[in-house]
């Protein structure tokens, strides 16, 4: 069998490899007669598992001692939730850059448990085309909350901001471990996995053990980081199975020379789809701003919207699902996340060219 290439925004593409181990391992983990699957999240063998994941992600990712790993479920969008009413402390004023629609969600579940939303930064005026580079930081902010890649539109910060006087919380889900990891300004980090680092069902949270003093009386046990960290993530029984594919995803990555390895990949394969952008910019309307573009999604549109479908049916005989855009800006998107091979990204360009040559006019 040969295996398409799936430039989905997620859940997404997995290392062939992961999948093969996953597969061999299914019915029989390690010789046990047992999935993991239908294990005791209690029992020596997921701890085994779940020690090894935590280690192995503060090596490769090189998180500092300050930090708790915690495991936990709802993706980005219960973190949404979660940080305002753990993070915002007294002072109840938090920042928000706002560079497209994930942002404006977290912006508006802080609103509703009545934290005073200082929007530090916002690309609106644009279309979320791009990531501001001048920021409106003024004191008393409990914390400042960004998303570092953005899926819809194809913006990535190139370089986390300065802060000042207080730390980041950031949303990494869709590009969590594609490029090493600056800790310095960093109060808070979370991702879910099913882009970058693993399935759907797995979020994991980086965060400074000094955040846990902000928590407010009526914040309920299961919604408190500090609940998670107390029970090794497991005050509740966690996603054991994705906590393994993490693991395997973790050990690939080490594979790939690491974080500094995977970003060297990721450039390359990502310049073969830019090039072709570039060498025919009448054609092929990318939606970012070259200072602002992401490694992770590929965002562009067609001078005649009439040609999407002609495109997207051309790439489905070709075996490359998921490269129809989001609706809030059209067109096409080629998510090319960690496990996506060079090679499909070579032959998603070779198909971007050859479809230019027929319908360009």
């Amino acid at each position: 069998m040969s295996r398409s290439y799936n430039f989905a925004a997620g859940p997404a593409t997995l290392p062939t490899g992961v999948l093969e181990t996953v597969q061999k391992e299914l019915l029989d983990y390690q010789g046990t007669g047992t999935s993991l699957m239908e294990m005791s999240h209690r029992g020596k063998i997921f701890d085994a598992v779940y020690q090894k994941a935590v280690s192995d992600l503060r090596r490769i990712a090189g998180i500092p001692e300050r930090f708790d790993i915690l495991f936990m479920t709802g993706g980005a969008s219960t973190q949404f939730a979660l940080i305002p009413l753990n993070l915002s402390g007294s002072n109840r004023k938090a920042g928000y850059i706002n560079t497209g629609a994930w942002s404006k969600k977290a912006i508006e579940q802080a609103k509703i448990q009545k934290v005073n939303v200082h929007e530090v930064a916002s690309s609106a005026d644009s279309n979320f085309n791009y990531i501001p580079d001048s920021f409106d930081i003024v004191d008393g902010l409990d914390y400042i909350h960004m998303t570092s890649n953005n899926t819809i539109f194809g913006t990535q910060f190139q370089k986390l901001p300065d802060p000042g006087g207080t730390k980041l919380v950031i949303d990494m889900s869709s590009d969590f471990l594609s490029k090493p990891i600056d800790w310095t300004h960093i109060g808070m980090a979370y991702a879910g996995t099913q882009k970058n680092a693993g399935p759907s069902g797995l979020t994991v949270v980086v965060i400074d053990k000094d955040y846990y003093d902000r928590e407010r009386e009526d914040t309920p046990t299961i919604f408190r980081y500090s609940t998670f960290a107390k029970n090794d993530s497991m005050y509740n029984t966690p996603p054991t199975f994705q906590i393994y594919v993490f693991g395997l995803v973790l050990e690939w990555l080490d594979s790939m020379g690491g974080l500094k390895g995977i970003q060297q990949h990721n450039e390359s394969k990502a310049a073969l789809i830019y090039d072709v952008i570039d060498s025919m910019p009448e054609f092929f309307l990318g939606h970012a701003r070259k200072d602002s573009r992401s490694l992770m999604n590929i965002t562009w549109n067609f001078p005649d919207k009439e040609l999407d479908p002609v495109f997207l049916k051309g790439a489905d005989e070709k075996r490359m699902p998921g490269l129809k855009g989001h609706r809030s800006v059209g067109g096409l998107r080629a998510s090319v996340y960690n496990a996506m091979p060079k090679e499909g990204c070579q032959a998603l360009a070779d198909y971007m060219q050859a479809f230019a040559g027929e319908h360009k006019k």
